[in-house]
């Protein structure tokens, strides 16, 4: 049976553990840690790493807007474990570049997962995990656009870790924190482009 996180901190040494003895790290590898029945802490991955300073690298957003829509199409279809092609399970990254990242969110992990809880529950049932699923096919579908409008793709970041975070702790306060942020990463992409 997989292992089922219920903090942040539990997903970011998890997948440090696994990265450990790799000179690269696959998305296959990070896939396989999570677990494939995990679209929860898939959704918190993505926006950790758009959050983190690899969301700076040419190309990385455009690929978790890939990412992103395929699990959250899933979601929506009511599968209970995902599916992704092989072609994007084969991307990686340096074992130190991971490493650095996961490293640099520790501590804000910790802050972080004292303030999760179960609350407003109907936010983060069947209904409002659909919701959430269509809300990060939208965020998806900017993101190639934020590549080019400075920290949108962080926002984007912290609004997909948050969603991540709401469905992992069943916390409806922070799905409806996660709906403002999302707001607020497509107001960004719009004052910017007028």
């Amino acid at each position: 049976m997989p292992f089922e996180f219920t903090s942040l901190q539990q997903l970011l040494q998890h997948i440090s553990h696994t990265a450990e003895h790799r000179k690269r790290v696959s998305l296959a590898l990070v896939v396989r840690a999570v677990g494939r029945r995990s679209f929860a802490p898939l959704l918190l991955l993505v926006g950790i790493i758009l959050f983190s300073p690899l969301s700076g690298i040419p190309g990385i957003p455009t690929l978790m807007a890939v990412l992103v829509t395929l699990v959250a199409v899933q979601m929506l279809l009511g599968r209970d474990h995902f599916w992704l092609p092989q072609w994007l399970l084969r991307r990686s990254l340096s074992k130190q570049k991971m490493l650095r990242a996961l490293g640099w969110l520790q501590k804000p992990a910790g802050f972080i997962d004292r303030w999760l809880r179960p609350r407003l529950q109907f936010l983060t049932g069947r209904a409002g995990t659909n919701l959430i699923a269509l809300i990060c096919m939208i965020i998806a579908l900017t993101l190639p656009v934020m590549e080019l409008v400075p920290l949108s793709a962080t926002i984007a970041g912290i609004a997909l870790t948050t969603f991540g975070l709401a469905l992992v702790a069943h916390d409806g306060l922070v799905a409806a924190i996660a709906i403002a942020l999302t707001v607020l990463a497509l107001a960004s992409i719009v004052l910017s482009l007028t």
